[in-house]
């Protein structure tokens, strides 16, 4: 027994001095922990609806009985209300018609549209409940805002697209300066005859090409096997991608500068762009998460690029949307870029 205890706690004290399994074991599922619990803690946020006009049982229901679920907003232009709901600022536009109450919503979030109809089924029936010996008084429809032949695919495309671009430029720009400096071949690279600026380019136009073709099957894999629509203005999306590629470049430079083995790159990249990933919509909207988590996700490339994409291949924006979120992409390319090359060794230590 004396010698198993010895082992166990010598077994113990090797895993606590180990900082890469501490962390991978402890800090990081922790992280996840945060990240998932602040993200579907929907019972703290409000879903925004906009009243068209007068809707009588609405607004009294909402001061009343459902201030703490939704967000109620007046518009008097219903062109306006819908474009906004459109675009996301809302998740429904509430007009009432007479007896018919008309809830005109978003499938761009599901979950907080389904939240919505919830709420507004509930009140259309407490008002019918008090008129109990006669027809209902008022009746609810529902209305997408989007085209009714869209499909969900519409709005999972440019975030997987995003996700995957993000990975691939990373992992490849940190991975091959670590192999190249580990193997020698950076030292070479700097001694052979051909100039720096040279390789640079070559390796980045590779990882441009792996974007693109990335871009290529996603959408073409979209459109032949889940119906994929495309807007008119979906060609921004690959300038959005050129862009995105350069940023997430720069990060995997960065990466790939501090990093000093295969390993501890894997991880540190891992690191950058699962939290990343889901901090941006990757995977699921963030529209019901907890404002910090919102505000955190508008320095991050990847929220950009996903927008930028949504915006253009999605909701039907004019090519010019995504003009300021190439900006912000490129912008942090160069910033990322110059703090990699304060890292940057030729040799490993």
């Amino acid at each position: 027994m004396k010698k198993l205890l010895t082992l166990s706690r010598a077994l113990f004290l090797g895993f606590v001095r180990d900082r890469g399994s501490l962390f991978f074991a402890i800090f990081f599922p922790l992280m996840f922990l945060v990240l998932f619990g602040g993200v579907f803690n929907f019972g703290s946020s409000k879903v925004a609806v906009v009243e068209v006009g007068e809707v009588p049982i609405l607004s009294a229901q909402v001061e009343k009985q459902y201030h703490d679920a939704l967000t109620l907003k007046h518009y008097t232009d219903l062109g306006k209300a819908l474009d906004a709901v459109r675009k996301g600022d809302y998740v429904a536009a509430v007009e009432q018609r007479g007896g018919t109450i008309v809830a005109h919503y978003t499938k761009t979030d599901a979950v907080r549209a389904g939240t919505a109809q919830g709420i507004l089924g509930s009140i259309v029936g407490e008002q019918n409940q008090r008129a109990t010996g006669s027809p209902p008084k008022y009746q609810l429809t529902f209305s997408a805002v989007e085209d009714k032949s869209l499909k969900q695919i519409q709005y999972v495309l440019p975030g997987l697209l995003g996700w995957a671009v993000a990975t691939s430029g990373t992992f490849g720009a940190a991975m091959s300066l670590v192999l190249w400096r580990r193997s020698k071949l950076l030292r070479r690279l700097q001694l052979a005859p051909v100039p720096t600026g040279i390789v640079v380019t070559a390796r980045v136009l590779v990882s441009l090409g792996i974007a693109l073709i990335q871009t290529a099957i996603f959408i073409g894999l979209g459109k032949l096997a889940f119906g994929l629509k495309l807007t008119a203005d979906w060609w921004m999306a690959i300038p959005i991608v050129v862009a995105a590629t350069l940023a997430f470049l720069s990060i995997g430079l960065l990466a790939g500068a501090i990093a000093k083995t295969e390993e501890a790159t894997v991880a540190l990249v891992n690191v950058i762009v699962l939290p990343m990933a889901f901090l941006s919509g990757s995977f699921i909207p963030l529209d019901s998460a907890p404002s910090w988590i919102r505000t955190i996700s508008t320095v991050l490339p990847l929220t950009h690029a996903n927008n930028g994409m949504l915006d253009t291949m999605v909701r039907g924006e004019s090519w010019t949307v995504g003009l300021p979120q190439i900006g912000i992409l490129l912008g942090f390319a160069v910033v990322i870029t110059a703090i990699a090359t304060r890292f940057f060794q030729w040799d490993a230590n």
